[in-house]
């Protein structure tokens, strides 16, 4: 058995780092967390919520492991319908609230690179 206990990052597949950061801090809100050069001009570059625990690695896209996929994060917000009205009005490529019983409002949106995640709202005592 190994020894894993958490973890630490979740990588997203994009095209253009600077722009992927740009995106992620300055429409979404995301903190830089890291922004390391690393050999051959590339870069390490995390971001995440303020209070989160895992982060978001802006990785470089290739072959193996292209753009445009459903990144299967979903991030908390305390109003949904409040943040896809932001994202629509900053120009992001969002679907609509979607509203089910019993389940929290949430939408689908994607970044530059057609990659898709979510944004679920959570309960009163999640906040």
């Amino acid at each position: 058995m190994t020894q894993v206990f958490d973890i630490y990052t979740i990588g997203v597949p994009v095209t253009d780092q600077q722009r992927a950061l740009d995106f992620y801090t300055d429409k979404l809100g995301l903190e830089k967390r890291a922004d390391y050069q690393m050999r051959g001009g590339r870069r390490w570059i995390e971001v995440a919520p303020p209070r989160a625990a895992v982060t978001i690695a802006l990785v470089p896209a290739t072959h193996e492991v292209p753009t445009g996929v459903g990144t299967g994060i979903r991030l908390k917000t305390s109003d949904a319908d409040a943040d896809n009205s932001q994202l629509r009005v900053d120009g992001v490529d969002t679907d609509e609230v979607l509203r089910w019983p019993g389940v929290p409002p949430m939408f689908v949106f994607r970044d530059p690179d057609g990659n898709r995640l979510e944004i679920i709202e959570a309960s009163a005592g999640e906040r």
